[in-house]
């Protein structure tokens, strides 16, 4: 009973001015919200390079801080303002987070970790986990991806504390491909490596601006190269590797190179 009574005191008597006052704050706070999440993507749709993408990055920041001054507002409204009932109030919710919410308060300690680090950020291309995918969405629990299969994803924040996070872009518009060729290790190499590089430069996906690099790799079933160049815009990322494909086998067949071959594996009946 005397648990009772002091929780009892810590909360303020609720009259209906007070109750309008908290309805207005929350129904602002999700419209706020709810305009914030719509229309900078829809500003950032019709932009380019790298202002879309520190636009995507600041709708999760707007949000953690419309949430944040709703609470301020709010708490005042229905506690006591004195010390010694916050300590009483922040005691319980800690006791409760932590023993009730503890992998989920993981996860929104780590979405504030990656807001505040960036390890990644809307619009990059990241690979957690095994599971690749461009970031559409950085929420305060989970971080959203969409994968080249058109696959929507939703991975936990407190992934961060376990998993190694690749990003290919880091926030830039462009992220390096890679396109692998695989050839019979009798064939003029030089000739080869100009070829492929020649390939890459008249793409018409390339960026001139930044470097080709051709990789030689001796094998012992065969020469292991790999095309090295950046596209436009990540978004080109997999019609760029398709082309180079497609262009640098065409290429490879009329400078008469045999391709590598492995025999295949009969399964068992």
């Amino acid at each position: 009973m005397e648990n009772e009574s002091r929780i009892a005191q810590i909360f303020k008597s609720l009259n209906a001015g007070t109750l309008m006052e908290l309805a207005a704050i929350l129904l602002g706070a999700v419209l706020l919200i709810v305009a914030v999440q719509r229309l900078l993507p829809w500003i950032a749709g019709r932009l380019h390079g790298r202002k879309r993408l520190n636009l995507l990055a600041v709708t999760p920041l707007i949000r953690m801080l419309v949430i944040i001054v709703a609470v301020g507002l709010s708490v005042p409204l229905l506690i006591e303002p004195s010390m010694q009932n916050m300590v009483a109030l922040l005691g319980t919710v800690g006791l409760a987070l932590g023993f009730a919410l503890k992998d989920y308060a993981s996860s929104l300690i780590a979405g504030i970790v990656a807001i505040g680090e960036k390890p990644y950020r809307n619009g990059d291309w990241i690979e957690v986990g095994g599971i690749y995918g461009e970031v559409r969405h950085v929420g305060m629990r989970t971080v959203h991806l969409v994968t080249p299969d058109d696959s929507w994803v939703a991975i936990p924040h407190a992934r961060l504390w376990t998993d190694a996070i690749i990003n290919a872009n880091n926030g830039a518009p462009r992220l390096q491909c890679v396109t692998d060729f695989y050839l019979h290790p009798h064939h003029d190499a030089k000739r080869v490596r100009q070829v492929l590089g020649d390939v890459a430069l008249t793409s018409a996906y390339l960026y001139l601006n930044d470097p080709i690099a051709v990789i030689v790799t001796e094998k012992p079933w065969g020469t292991h190269y790999r095309l090295k160049a950046y596209p436009v815009d990540s978004a080109q990322q997999f019609q760029f590797v398709s082309d180079l494909t497609v262009r640098g086998k065409e290429a490879l067949r009329r400078l008469g190179v045999e391709f590598a071959a492995v025999p295949a594996i009969s399964q068992a009946p």
